[in-house]
């Protein structure tokens, strides 16, 4: 399963990690210098967790914002309340 949002298509994300060496000017030094840069990883906030998809519960990698916001529909947690769709449904 690839670390990709199943909403928003939200994934890792890249950038530099900047190293700076040196005294501030106004402290009597000559100012700070890039000593170093290499690349680094801005990872999503992903979770998984078991997501209603096309009517079936369905276990998916989805982001904390889509969950806030409420794209995510989760199945009810008891047997009771699908037995009781099941007879309304049955009923017409």
């Amino acid at each position: 399963m690839p670390k990709v949002c199943h909403f928003t298509g939200k994934k890792v994300a890249f950038g530099n990690r900047v190293a700076r060496s040196g005294a501030a000017i106004k402290k009597g030094g000559f100012g700070l210098h890039i000593s170093g840069i290499s690349r680094r990883r801005f990872g999503a906030n992903l979770q998984k967790l078991t997501a209603i998809i096309d009517g079936k519960p369905q276990r998916i990698t989805v982001s904390t914002r889509a969950i806030k916001s409420g794209l995510v529909v989760k199945p009810l947690k008891r047997k009771y309340g699908y037995t009781r769709q099941q007879k309304q449904a049955a009923k017409g």
